[in-house]
């Protein structure tokens, strides 16, 4: 049998060769929310052989939505020029498909980036204020967000629009909305940062509402033939928080609203969490979704080992395995992969030379993954 991991699957109007992602992984390097040259290395080389899909770092609608002030943004002219040439050099190139993450980091902004310790700005270095669904704090040392007005919300909704239009004048081929990992509509649907007592907080459908509202009206933007997911923590591994039957029942909704597919993660949204890292730990809750809202699921956390990843795909786990760190340490994950398991997979044209075939007496043919 052929290998299930580089099998095509097709979203909409996009067909991928392989079943492998890039995760958007925050690089902390833009300039005013501007890709620069580290950009241009970073996903240049990606895109040659790393994925069938590589997916652009959580950029931001606005820059009061950054994490940092070296996130990416895409809300001015000028991010928009600078992302287009990262993306024209990745299709001159590159093989990857490229889509882009588009999120608001809310109360988990004006922070220093991971390295700097990830501890909140002071006002000598440039702090603004956050803001959230609640006057809840990310936690202890963290600043209280000022919770947003209605007519804010939906000045929120706009802003996500806006930033879904820049993407599609870009060329992106697919859309990833930040739902998880804390961020700003994941703060919206977790009753632990969400305490709102109008029609966005209480109830899960209250919760739920500036979440769906905002993805409605990005696919109504983004073109019918182009597909458009989400991230989603499918747990805030808090006792009282977010839980994976909410998850469920969050997927079911969006499919309605045509979402095409829902990369599964969890945590981040509270300083309590206590996550049991571990080689695909979060697997089970995209299993789970993708059972019962009969939806196209990735599995994100801790992949890096190609039979790892066949066996979650191949097993009906997962649709689409996500490599983060494991691509940042090999560049050429998809090549090594397809080499292991048997099976081919696509080289940019400059480097046709490396391909197996064209060096027999190193690589010996392997029978395709069972």
């Amino acid at each position: 049998m052929s290998s299930a991991l580089f099998s095509p699957i097709t979203f909409r109007g996009l067909t991928l060769p392989n079943r492998i992602v890039v995760s958007p992984m925050c690089q902390y390097n833009s300039a005013n929310g501007s890709a620069n040259d580290w950009h241009l290395v970073h996903l240049g080389q990606l895109s040659m052989g790393a994925a069938g899909l590589v997916i652009v770092e959580m950029t931001n609608v606005s820059m009061d939505g950054r994490i940092s002030l070296k996130c990416a943004t895409l809300c001015t002219d000028e991010n928009e020029a600078a992302m287009k040439r990262v993306l024209d050099f990745c299709r001159t190139y590159g093989i990857a498909k490229v889509g882009i993450q588009i999120a608001h980091a809310g109360r988990k902004g004006s922070q220093h980036p991971p390295a700097g310790g990830g501890k909140p700005l002071e006002a000598a270095e440039g702090a603004w204020e956050v803001v959230g669904p609640s006057a809840i704090p990310f936690g202890p040392g963290f600043p209280v967000p000022r919770e947003l007005t209605t007519a804010e919300i939906h000045g929120l909704i706009e802003a996500h629009v806006q930033s879904t239009k820049r993407a599609e004048r870009i060329g992106f081929d697919l859309i990833e909305m930040h739902g998880g990992h804390g961020y700003l509509i994941h703060q919206f649907l977790s009753p632990l940062a969400n305490q709102r007592k109008d029609e966005f907080g209480g109830s899960l459908e209250n919760r739920m509402r500036f979440p769906l509202a905002t993805f409605k009206a990005m696919r109504a933007v983004w073109p019918a033939e182009k597909p458009l997911g989400i991230r989603v923590s499918a747990t805030d591994w808090v006792e009282g928080g977010w839980n994976p039957d909410e998850a469920v029942i969050f997927a079911k909704e969006l499919k309605k609203l045509g979402c095409d597919f829902i990369d599964v993660t969890s945590g981040g949204l509270d300083s309590r969490q206590q996550i049991p890292l571990a080689p695909g730990y979060q697997v089970p809750f995209g299993a789970r979704i993708r059972k019962e809202a009969q939806i196209v699921t990735m599995s994100v956390g801790l992949i890096d080992k190609p039979q790892q990843a066949e066996e979650i795909v191949a097993s009906g786990q997962a649709d689409m395995v996500v490599i983060a760190r494991g691509a940042l340490y090999d560049p050429r994950w998809a090549w090594h992969a397809a080499q292991e398991l048997g099976a081919d997979t696509a080289y940019a044209p400059k480097y046709r030379a490396a391909h197996p075939s064209m060096r027999p007496q190193l690589f010996p043919q392997k029978q395709p993954a069972t």
